[in-house]
């Protein structure tokens, strides 16, 4: 097993740890405000498309499922009919709750770098809070570009590095480091992966790096939006 191989499936076993607590510590952490992240995200792609009827939409690193909720739910207020929906996740974990919460949708054991979904089937993918997670995430956009049908659409929703130097900006990053590891760490009884998670974004790429990184896979970029002082980042780009 590659270096990068071993960090991958320490991520995967960790979200297998906390998949039983994870709705539950992000809705306190984020007080409920990711939700409304999540449906903006939607309601983008549905104008950006400009359609009415869609075969797919794929959600990568899907968890428990949450997005695909949303998806619905979107898709129904925008009149927007869609035939099916794909949750595609590498934790067994995350899988079993998604599966026991959301009952309209198929869902696979698979890696965002390696899609279990057929070339240019989807017209959808999505991964929210989850290619910070992807090791190989130049190969991931790679695969997202080889599974959407010309013109589909890829939305990321993510924690991107910021440059914090504001007061405004030093709160938010102590809360981050400090009370998030903490209170996510009582709620699912992991420090650790709640400690892993503020590490991760100062590790991962600025919202600029990551639309270039799309630019290089083939993607041209459509949109993008910060919410909550930067805190969580909304990217749509589509397909050439």
């Amino acid at each position: 097993m590659t270096e990068k191989q071993a960090k991958q499936e320490k991520i995967v076993t960790m979200f297998d740890d906390i998949a039983s607590t994870y709705d539950l510590a992000n809705r306190v952490l984020s007080f409920g405000i990711d939700i409304q992240w999540r449906k903006k995200g939607c309601d983008k792609v549905f104008e950006i498309l400009g359609k009415k009827q869609l075969d797919q939409i794929t959600d990568v690193a899907t968890g428990t499922g949450d997005l695909l909720i949303y998806w619905k739910e979107q898709a129904e207020k925008n009149a927007v009919s869609i035939d099916r929906y794909v949750g595609v996740d590498p934790s067994v974990g995350m899988l079993e709750v998604a599966k026991n919460k959301v009952d309209f949708a198929q869902f696979i054991e698979g890696k965002a770098q390696e899609l279990p979904i057929e070339a240019e089937s989807t017209d959808v993918i999505s991964i929210s809070y989850g290619i910070r997670n992807v090791v190989d995430r130049v190969e991931a956009l790679q695969e997202f570009y080889r599974a959407l049908k010309p013109n589909g659409i890829v939305v990321i929703l993510e924690f991107t590095k910021q440059d914090r130097s504001g007061l405004i900006d030093k709160v938010v990053d102590f809360g981050m480091k400090n009370v998030l590891p903490r209170v996510g760490g009582l709620i699912s009884k992991n420090y650790e992966a709640y400690k892993y998670l503020p590490d991760s974004i100062e590790e991962f790429l600025t919202t600029e790096m990551l639309a270039q990184e799309l630019e290089e896979a083939g993607f041209e970029m459509k949109y993008t939006k910060s919410f909550s002082m930067g805190i969580s980042t909304l990217l749509v780009a589509q397909k050439k």
